[in-house]
């Protein structure tokens, strides 16, 4: 079935899922606020994410695929740390985006998502139907289709009210309809076998004096002029202590990586772990993104679930396809399709300056084009860059692409690093090295947007009345689902409400999520937690106090089953171990 993201977002909001943050004063941009269904859900992702890779690892035996045994344990750190850190691991000089601000309404936008914006702006659509026989942006704005031009009716839709002087008030053709429009006449003259398409046109409309300026992009937002590039840090600055100086300044950490690199000496120290092994953390990240968009895909608060595994350098290719194997199939194994996820590799012009090999684990969300996906996890090899910088310096490239400590004017390292041996040694093999680092870094709000989009599912069923009804319900992995059983009165009489209570009672504490409802009709009852994405519903009716049976409903097929009522903590639990 086809799914817009419209519909998504308005069942979170209406199930409790996700919400704006502050959205009483408004909302602000880049935030959002988890409802009681969406912290459940986000909280099981987590608790999955952790249980696979922590909780359940056993450290004796060899996991199927893996090179050997290895260790694994868990690791909580500070969000505001030494500013050091964000210095030797590059992002106080490299962590930023190239950025550009309209000139007219002021807005910043990030350099590589202006195409993609733009086809998704009012102004833009409307400016393209009248060259596209009415299809709207989504298909044309970035297509090289020839499309039949005209200027009176561009300039007609530049002068119009409702048109170009509403949807773009900022863009050259609407500000100077002829003067902008003399420029794209002339080179038509110039080279009258030339072919528009939408995208060059766009360009064309953006531009007063295209010999001054070159070809212009128009700003996404009010068609306005585009400053150069620049470039934006994306940490986010605060200050610890009572005095906002810069001996006091720090930074909201962008990631959770760093944490576990700086602690690597002490969880070897501290925990007996045996190499290899890897260190696994799950926290709040923030990035001062310039768009963020597309409901909680890009945010400027985040959560991350990362790992970091320390390997031998011999082995860790090895370790690195490994992880990327595994980390691909716990999403399979939590219900994504195959036909919606990806693992891409990297090429090498993408890689970062670190990176030996890196492959995204990427899914095909409802607001992307066909075709495209949007990354849920990365898996590094990020070789030894990380510890190197946290012991000697920030490290650069030199002119033979070698990994040295970058030097100032001075000849002197441009950040000094700890000075702390970060090398392990190898009581076996009586060898010291430097380790090298393979990380699975995985976004906890962008799997449980994806787990959402994934579940998201309509079909047709009769309702009370026997007329057939949209039914809307969200097919969730029962160990993702916020909760698993919902317990129904039939009627709010005979001894059912006591019936169902004790039920319930049982089930909660049997550690099942349990919800219980007796209000409306049970058909009302039955599509609430459909789209609350409840596996199972059970109803008391009057069999059960006949007897001693209940009905056990299935979300995805609406088969029900009579199911002992003493039975029924026992079959649920052997559902969820599936």
């Amino acid at each position: 079935m086809s799914k817009s993201m419209e519909q998504i977002v308005a069942l979170c909001k209406r199930r409790g899922f996700i919400f704006q943050s502050s959205e009483i004063y408004g909302g602000i941009q880049g935030f959002w606020d988890y409802g009681p269904l969406g912290t459940e859900l986000k909280r099981n992702v987590r608790d999955a994410w952790y249980h696979d890779m922590v909780t359940m690892h056993d450290d004796i035996s060899v996991p199927p695929g893996a090179p050997r045994a290895f260790s694994m344990v868990g690791l909580e750190t500070s969000i505001i740390m030494h500013p050091q850190v964000w210095k030797c691991s590059g992002h106080y000089d490299l962590f930023s985006d190239m950025m550009q601000s309209c000139r007219q309404c002021k807005k910043l936008f990030r350099a590589d998502h202006i195409w993609d914006m733009l086809r998704e702006t009012p102004w833009v659509e409307s400016f393209g139907e009248l060259f596209n026989h009415g299809k709207g942006s989504a298909e044309t704005v970035l297509s090289d289709d020839p499309i039949a031009f005209s200027a009176d009716e561009a300039l007609q839709w530049a002068k119009n009210r409702r048109q170009g002087r509403r949807l773009a008030p900022g863009l050259a053709l609407v500000r100077n309809p002829e003067g902008t429009m003399a420029g794209l006449t002339a080179d038509l003259e110039a080279a009258p076998e030339t072919r528009l398409n939408l995208p060059t046109l766009l360009m064309y409309m953006a531009t007063e004096k295209k010999e001054v300026t070159g070809l212009q992009m128009p700003c996404p937002n009010c068609g306005g002029d585009l400053t150069e590039p620049r470039q934006f840090n994306l940490m986010f600055e605060t200050h610890t202590g009572a005095l906002q100086n810069d001996e006091n300044k720090a930074f909201l950490r962008p990631e959770t990586a760093q944490g576990m690199f700086v602690n690597f000496k002490n969880v070897l120290d501290s925990s007996r772990v045996r190499f290899p092994f890897g260190i696994a953390q799950i926290g709040k990240s923030f990035r001062n993104e310039i768009t963020p968009r597309n409901f909680t895909f890009r945010s400027r608060e985040f959560e991350q679930m990362e790992m970091e595994f320390f390997c031998h350098p011999d082995e860790s290719l090895d370790w690195y396809r490994y992880w990327r194997d595994r980390r691909y199939k716990w999403y399979t194994d939590l219900g994504i399709a195959s036909d919606n996820l990806i693992l891409r590799d990297h090429d090498a012009e993408e890689l970062a300056h670190y990176s030996v090999g890196t492959a995204d684990v990427e899914y095909a969300f409802p607001f992307m084009q066909p075709g495209e996906y949007g990354e849920l996890e990365g898996i590094a090899h990020r070789g030894d860059f990380d510890l190197r910088s946290h012991a000697e310096g920030k490290l650069a490239k030199d002119e033979s692409g070698c990994l040295v400590v970058e030097q100032n004017e001075h000849g002197q390292p441009k950040y000094r690093g700890s000075g702390k041996d970060l090398t392990y040694f190898d009581d076996q093999t009586r060898e010291r090295f430097l380790p090298h680092v393979i990380e699975p870094a995985a976004g906890a709000d962008r799997a449980t947007l994806a787990f959402i989009c994934e579940a998201y599912n309509e079909d047709e069923q009769p309702d009370d009345k026997g007329e057939m009804q949209t039914r809307t319900f969200m097919k969730l992995h029962p160990k993702l689902a916020p909760v698993k059983a919902a317990v129904f009165p039939l009627v709010r009489k005979e001894g059912m409400p006591e019936r169902a209570a004790e039920l319930y009672r049982g089930l909660k504490a049997a550690g099942i999520a349990a919800f219980y409802d007796q209000q409306g009709a049970i058909g009302r009852r039955y599509r609430r937690q459909d789209e609350a994405g409840t596996p199972w519903c059970v109803t008391i009716d009057g069999d059960t106090m006949a007897d001693g049976t209940v009905t056990i409903r299935d979300r995805d097929t609406l088969a029900q089953d009579r199911v002992p009522f003493d039975d029924v903590v026992s079959e649920l639990q052997k559902r969820l171990r599936g």
